[in-house]
C-alpha cells in the first residue's frame, strides 16, 4: 500500500469556465490521488468522510489528517464563490497564511486576501496533514518562487 491510497483522492472540482491552459492543477489529471469533477456535476464519490478548503474556518489539523479527504474548488475567484453554496455541507478548513507566487492581476476586483494558486493551496494542505506532496509541484512554473516565500525545502522533482 502506498503513501496516497492510505488517504481518500483529492477530489477538485473545476468550473467549466476555467480555461484549462492557465489551471494550475492540470498537471494532476491521470494522478491516482485525484478525483476531477466538472461543476456543476458531482463525481461518483462520496464526500461523507471530506472537508473543503476555504477561507474563514478553522486551520486544517490532526483531526482532520486521518482519513479526511481534500475537496477543492478550483476557479477564478468569483467563479469559485459561486460553486461554494453546493457544497455548504461539507466542514470548511482553512490553511495558515502563505505568500502565493501566482502573479494575478485584476481588472475587476481584488483577490481574496492570502489567496493562493490552487496548486499551492493543496501543496500546503498536504504539507500540514503530513501527506506526500512528491510530484505536486513539478510542473508550476511559479514552484521554486513559492517554494522559497514560504520557506519551503525544495523537492527534487519525480518522474512518477
Amino acid at each position: 500500500m502506498t503513501a496516497e491510497s492510505v488517504y481518500p483522492p483529492t477530489i477538485i472540482v473545476v468550473h467549466p469556465k476555467e480555461r484549462r491552459s492557465k489551471c494550475s492543477v492540470e498537471p494532476l489529471r491521470g494522478r491516482d490521488d485525484f478525483i476531477f469533477w466538472t461543476f456543476p456535476e458531482p463525481g461518483e464519490e462520496s464526500l461523507d468522510n471530506y472537508v473543503r478548503l476555504g477561507f474563514g474556518s478553522p486551520v486544517l489539523n490532526a483531526e482532520d489528517d486521518g482519513h479526511r479527504g481534500l475537496l477543492v474548488l478550483d476557479g477564478t475567484w468569483k467563479l469559485a464563490g459561486r460553486m461554494e453554496n453546493v457544497f455548504n455541507d461539507i466542514p470548511i478548513r482553512s490553511i495558515p497564511e502563505t505568500t502565493t507566487a501566482y502573479p494575478r492581476k485584476s481588472k475587476v476586483f481584488d483577490d481574496p486576501h492570502g489567496g493562493l494558486a490552487t496548486i499551492e493551496a493543496i501543496y500546503v494542505a498536504n504539507k500540514l496533514l503530513n501527506r506526500p506532496t512528491s510530484g505536486l509541484l513539478d510542473e508550476y512554473y511559479w514552484r521554486e518562487q513559492f517554494l522559497e516565500l514560504n520557506g519551503f525545502e525544495a523537492a527534487i522533482p519525480t518522474d512518477d
